[in-house]
């Protein structure tokens, strides 16, 4: 009998087109050689070029979710936008649940287009209750900033803020440094170490990375990578997804 593919358990919000939030992830799976799990902790309606309504599921909803996966062997999370503090807290204590498998939360507090998708109650929890569970978080530079209550703008900064994301109790932290200007550098702090991730910039917009990235993450760490590897491919597979972007719905957005 062929041997089952790990299981990565998806939490987040849905996104109407599915260029972005959970149904990407789910979309995803098999190219990453993984069977995608959800828990819904939220719901968006969103164009390509605005969010016109969010509603975040109720936490009981979000525990009785988290508890209907315990038969399905999950080998990581991956955590995208939840919508409001309660939200934060329910999907806190729904990863509580599962010492020991690993958690990648990529704190999304906007669209792409700048649209909020949480305000600063959520940045509270996030720091505050979840970020302590996670063996990596994802933060781009506005993220980084808004957790922080400063400005994140070049790499010296990244290394600062990595740093001091770290005291929140997460294992990892990496900044993402797509908003850089010239080549991409992405800057991971765990442990006592700095690590730079470079690469030159594609010429390209595309929509979904962050979730991308943060999804292809957990899928390498399922199938038992060391993060610093799980980062590697991770970068290399959102790259390619770069290049083979498609048009659809006003975005360019993943195939």
């Amino acid at each position: 009998m062929e041997a089952l593919v790990p299981v990565v358990a998806c939490v987040g919000t849905t996104h109407s087109l599915n260029i972005a939030g959970l149904g990407l992830s789910l979309r995803m799976a098999a190219e990453l050689d993984v069977r995608a799990v959800s828990v819904v902790a939220g719901v968006s309606a969103q164009s390509a070029a605005h969010v016109l309504a969010r509603s975040p599921v109720d936490a009981a909803t979000i525990t009785a979710q988290f508890a209907s996966l315990a038969g399905a062997s999950v080998g990581a999370f991956h955590v995208g936008a939840l919508l409001d503090a309660d939200t934060v807290r329910a999907v806190a204590r729904g990863v509580q649940s599962y010492p020991g498998v690993p958690v990648v939360c990529d704190p999304v507090l906007a669209a792409s287009n700048g649209d909020p998708l949480a305000d600063s109650t959520v940045v509270a929890a996030l720091r505050d209750e979840l970020f302590a569970s996670c063996t990596l978080i994802t933060p781009n530079l506005n993220e980084a900033g808004l957790l922080l209550g400063t400005t994140v703008a070049d790499v010296p900064g990244m290394d600062h803020a990595a740093r001091v994301l770290l005291l929140t109790g997460a294992r990892g932290v990496l900044i993402k440094g797509g908003h850089l200007r010239g080549d991409v550098i992405d800057v991971l702090a765990y442990g006592e170490e700095i690590v730079h991730f470079a690469g030159s910039r594609i010429d390209a917009t595309l929509r979904g990375t962050g979730d991308l990235l943060a999804f292809a993450i957990a899928a390498r760490l399922a199938h038992g990578d060391v993060l610093s590897d799980a980062i590697v491919v991770a970068r290399d597979f959102v790259r390619a997804q770069f290049r083979d972007g498609v048009a659809f719905a006003g975005a360019r957005v993943v195939p």
